[in-house]
């Protein structure tokens, strides 16, 4: 449904249309079964409707992390799907200035052998300025900012700090021109 809205609105000619009738009358046999139907459809309708309408390129929000504000502004950003023995990676890259650190992020999703879960790692780097925990920080703000979701944060016993995405973070990256398509076709190609 999600992506019958995506269609409806980054198509064109008759596929567009189509699109476009087939989530009105999605939205309309929701509204007939119950409000809770509709309300539910909607929101699906509206984040495929989302999907690719936002440009990362010079993207700046104030967020707050760990009750810090945190101003994040993007520069550049991208997706590309990568080869690996059996399995199909996505890495976005994404180089953002966050409280005036300019850093590339890089994010690796997989998906889990035994579950087909997509997950995205990142690691904070100990050359950062202000170190592993200050990077950190930073990455959250940037993947809280641009998904609207805090990444989890796991400290492990060798000092790494290993920041872990979803699948909520990576809908929320579709939001972005430069990401949806690569993160679309990775989704068809390994769900």
């Amino acid at each position: 449904m999600a992506y019958a809205a995506w269609l409806s609105v980054h198509s064109e000619g008759g596929q567009q249309r189509l699109a476009a009738e087939l989530v009105k009358y999605i939205l309309q046999r929701a509204k007939e079964a119950d409000e809770e139907a509709y309300e539910k459809a909607k929101e699906i309708v509206e984040e495929g409707m989302s999907r690719g309408s936002l440009t990362l390129k010079g993207f700046e929000k104030e967020v707050e992390v760990n009750g810090e504000k945190r101003k994040v502004k993007v520069i550049d950003g991208e997706a590309v799907e990568e080869g690996r023995v059996g399995r199909k990676l996505l890495r976005i890259k994404i180089t953002a200035e966050v409280d005036g650190v300019k850093r590339e992020y890089v994010i690796t999703y997989s998906r889990s052998r035994a579950s087909n879960e997509a997950k995205g790692y990142a690691y904070a780097s100990a050359k950062a300025p202000g170190g592993r925990e200050a990077d950190a920080e930073r990455f959250s703000a940037l993947v809280k900012t641009l998904t609207g979701k805090e990444p989890w944060v796991y400290h492990r016993s060798d000092s790494t700090i290993k920041m872990v995405c979803g699948r909520e973070h990576l809908d929320g990256f579709t939001r972005y021109a430069e990401l949806a398509d690569a993160v679309e076709k990775w989704l068809e190609r390994n769900d």
